[in-house]
């Protein structure tokens, strides 16, 4: 990255001109105490490129420091410090891969003994370069050398990463914007317009206004261009932002930015003044009409006309400013610095540092301020992946900055990245690059987090026959209340496009046909960061006419209790039911032919009902279970072989009396007997009705498991509020957690359980004539709630205080929370636990 190219660096311009009114006796003696200078200029032939590096003249040095390498062949001290200088100017006009081996060299001759940061520039230039594994063992080098310098460890760190971050890109999306750019420098854009349709950035372009060339980078001098966008997403020529030379002039212009009007731009410059000694300053200018007046200096205590700094972005108020400078008690290179003042018509205060948190040893520059409260900035201090990249930070109702988190890949690469500008709401911008397909020095880089749009398809096919099925139901259920059904085609096929599917939800398909069980599956969008198709096939069971034979299920010897350890052969079994909520089935139980038939039919009817009552304790309907004991008197037969206590028995195989008699030894017998006790369930009709329920289907929560005390949980995209759901009453509904708020529920929500029938008049606190006067709910008014239920946890006569200004329907803070026991949100799996 060429620093001069961003509008920010000190333009030293003295004026060695004699004047041609000098007395001749004043020129002679003027010429004889110039003389020893002539000649220590002989003797010493880095002079002169070591004047124009001091000016920061890096391209005109580079071409000096050559010629004066070639003269002192014999003095190898001062071969390597003509090398390290030639280092910095490589290094500094953009060319990495000669300032790499320019510093591979002086590591080589020792040089960096008596200067270790060459061991950080040379780590940086084989980062950016791409040789990971060497640069790691530079930034080790360098931080055991200087270990109070952080940038040696976190650019160790950072290196291992790279790979990782390109192998495993961010959501957005970044393309160069071919139209705009040129083959010079091209940085630094800025919104222009509230309709985001224009852009003014930085170029050194053809067309400028000055017509010198700037020493430091052998280009044109700097100034600012616009280009428009239109609705077909053509850009426009990029032009000169002003054609009175008001705002461009023949110094150098850049790094803009607008205050939330798009009236006032604040704009730096540096002024190419031969006659003086000059910085780089802040200017502003107000657009009045179609034209911007005269720019003026943006006054800050402390800043001058020799002070340097620059690329500034202002808060919507226009009271808080933002800026690069290289100052007295500053972190070590360029820092970002904040200054504030009370009224627009006042002058900024004095400037204050970031601070560590954000400034570096490094060059922390090219601040953007994001709705107030989010900085963006390039940095080469964080350590990252090239030579600047681009962090972000925000700030706490304290006024504390966070850490900066790198923007990682795409939005860096291993080159230069800096200079970006986002749209206030939405998730794309622009920003600056010099990374692989940029067309000049640098580029403007269009970047998007593109919509997540999901898809759901699959295939239902025959569980017996592996035939595809058409006409079969599929209905998608989500967390959100969404709900949408379509049939599969002759292939079996089903869809559902991208506008069915909502980030951040949870869904359960649920597929049905006549005459086979219903299947269902799940499936989360939340928390997945790109654009996917699902795939969800199933395979549906034909009901069969015979029963089917239920997980081994053993009893103690002439009992019928249901023991705990069988109780699970039975949870594939309520699966179903709940499944099918319109089948009713029977529950068969039978024995062994060693008792008699009174005995063995008592035994049997009590076993299938000791099944039934579990089955009603997990919440199937009794009108849907049937217990009937079948004794002896249906003898098993088998439709496969099957292997019991090594003994074998073939299919078709009816274990009655007889044929048990005919086994040969009582171990034989026994394994007979152990087949002929069983428990089977059949379908017996599918046309069962559940009875009315007043919860709300299409608002079902989806739990992570029936038995898990765990349920999923969202946050607001703007406030961070966390939203899951619960059954209050009998009703699906969403809660927000506050931690410090009493439990409460809005005016519309109360309404919506007062008509659903929820809650009636008699759950109100105090005369219900006052409480519901005028068709509506006074505000604080009490209810008392039956139950409540989030997860598999419950409590009950729980009262919520009206709130009319509410802007959720339910909050429930931490004295309720604790109510249903310990519990905790994990914002990275976003489940709420309760224990």
């Amino acid at each position: 990255m060429n620093t001069k190219l961003i509008g920010f660096s000190k333009v030293e311009r003295i004026n060695t001109t004699l004047m041609n009114k000098l007395l001749p006796g004043l020129i002679l003696v003027a010429f004889i105490f110039a003389l020893p200078v002539l000649l220590s200029a002989q003797r010493n032939p880095a002079k002169s490129a070591d004047e124009a590096f001091s000016k920061q003249q890096y391209s005109l040095a580079i071409d000096k420091y050559k010629k004066a390498y070639s003269k002192v062949k014999k003095n190898k001290e001062e071969k390597n410090r003509i090398t390290a200088q030639l280092a910095e100017c490589y290094r500094l006009t953009g060319n990495y891969k000669r300032a790499s081996a320019s510093y591979k060299r002086l590591i080589r001759n020792e040089f960096d003994k008596r200067n270790p940061e060459l061991l950080l520039h040379y780590a940086n230039m084989l980062k950016i370069n791409g040789d990971y594994e060497e640069a790691i063992q530079q930034y080790n080098s360098y931080a055991e050398r200087v270990p109070e310098d952080p940038r040696g460890r976190e650019g160790a760190e950072s290196a291992a990463l790279i790979q990782e971050w390109i192998e495993n890109p961010s959501k957005y999306e970044v393309t160069n914007v071919k139209k705009i750019n040129s083959r010079e420098a091209d940085f630094a854009p800025a919104y222009t317009t509230d309709n985001y349709n224009e852009i003014v950035f930085t170029s050194t372009r053809e067309g400028a206004t000055g017509k010198e060339t700037d020493k430091w980078t052998d280009q044109n001098f700097s100034d600012l261009f616009i280009a428009k966008i239109d609705r077909k997403g053509e850009w426009s020529e990029p032009v000169l932002f002003d054609n009175d030379e008001n705002i461009n002039t023949k110094a150098n212009e850049g790094a803009a930015t607008f205050n939330s009007k798009f009236n006032t731009i604040y704009f730096t410059r540096c002024p190419n003044d031969q006659q003086k000694e000059s910085g780089c300053q802040i200017y502003k200018a107000r657009r009045t009409g179609r034209s911007w007046g005269e720019p003026e200096m943006l006054e800050i205590s402390g800043i001058d006309t020799l002070s340097t700094i620059g690329q500034p972005t202002i808060s919507e108020g226009e009271l808080v400013i933002y800026f690069a400078a290289n100052r007295r008690n500053g972190m070590g290179g360029k820092d970002i610095w904040v200054a504030f003042r009370d009224s627009k018509s006042e002058g900024f205060g004095r400037p204050m540092n970031l601070g560590e948190v954000i400034n570096t040893p490094g060059d922390e520059m090219f601040p953007f301020l994001r709705n107030d409260t989010t900085l963006f900035f390039a940095s080469d201090g964080h350590g990252g992946m090239g030579g600047l990249d681009i962090f972000v930070t925000t700030i706490d109702t304290s006024g504390n900055w966070g850490k900066p988190r790198n923007l990682k890949y795409p939005m860096n690469s291993t080159s230069d990245d800096f200079g970006i500008v986002f749209h206030p709401e939405d998730e794309y911008g622009f920003l600056s690059s010099n990374r692989k397909g940029t067309r000049g020095k640098e580029d403007i880089w269009y970047f998007i987090e593109p919509p997540l749009l999901f898809t759901l398809s699959g295939t239902v096919r025959d569980d017996r026959t592996l035939m595809t099925m058409g006409d079969v139901n599929v209905q998608l259920v989500g967390s959100t209340g969404i709900s949408v059904t379509t049939r599969t085609n002759d292939e079996g096929f089903y869809t559902f496009a991208e506008s069915q599917l909502e980030p951040n939800t949870m869904y359960e398909v649920l597929v049905a046909k006549p005459n086979y069980f219903n299947e269902k599956g799940t499936f989360t969008t939340v928390g997945v960061e790109f654009s996917k198709d699902f795939v969800k096939d199933f395979n549906l069971r034909p009901i069969p006419a015979e029963p089917i034979e239920l997980p081994e299920i053993l009893y103690d010897l002439a009992r019928w209790e249901l023991k705990p350890q069988y109780q699970d052969s039975l949870q594939g079994l309520i699966q179903t039911l709940r499944d099918n909520p319109n089948i009713v089935i029977e529950l068969a139980a039978h024995t062994d032919a060693r008792d008699s038939h009174e005995k063995n039919d008592v035994l049997s009817q009590r076993r299938a009902q000791s099944v039934v009552d579990y089955l009603i304790v997990r919440g199937i309907d009794p009108a849907r279970l049937v217990a009937k004991g079948y004794g002896e008197r249906v003898p098993l037969t088998i439709k496969k072989d099957v292997i019991r206590d090594g003994f074998p028995f073939t299919e078709g195989t009816t274990f009655d009396e007889a044929y048990i008699e005919s086994l040969t030894s009582n171990s034989e017998k026994e394994a007979a007997h152990q087949l002929n006790r069983r428990t089977e369930f059949r379908v017996l009709r599918k046309d069962f009705v559940p009875s009315s329920t007043n919860i709300d289907l299409t608002k079902i929560n989806i739990a992570i498991n029936p038995e898990d005390n765990a349920i999923m949980f969202t946050e607001a995209p703007n406030t961070g509020t966390y939203i899951s759901t619960c059954i209050i009453n009998g009703y699906n509904e969403e809660f927000a957690f506050d931690r410090g708020a009493d439990a409460m529920i809005s005016l519309d929500k109360a309404m919506d359980l007062l008509k659903w029938g929820a809650i009636s008049k008699e759950d109100f606190e105090g005369d219900p004539e006052q409480v519901l006067a005028n068709n509506t709910i006074a505000d604080r008014a009490v209810i008392l709630i039956k139950e409540i239920n989030i997860a598999n946890k419950k409590v009950e006569n729980i009262k919520l205080k009206v709130n009319h200004k509410l802007n959720y329907g339910l909050v429930f803070g931490d004295r309720l929370m604790k109510k249903f026991g310990k519990y905790s949100y994990n914002t990275k799996t976003h489940k709420l636990t309760i224990e």
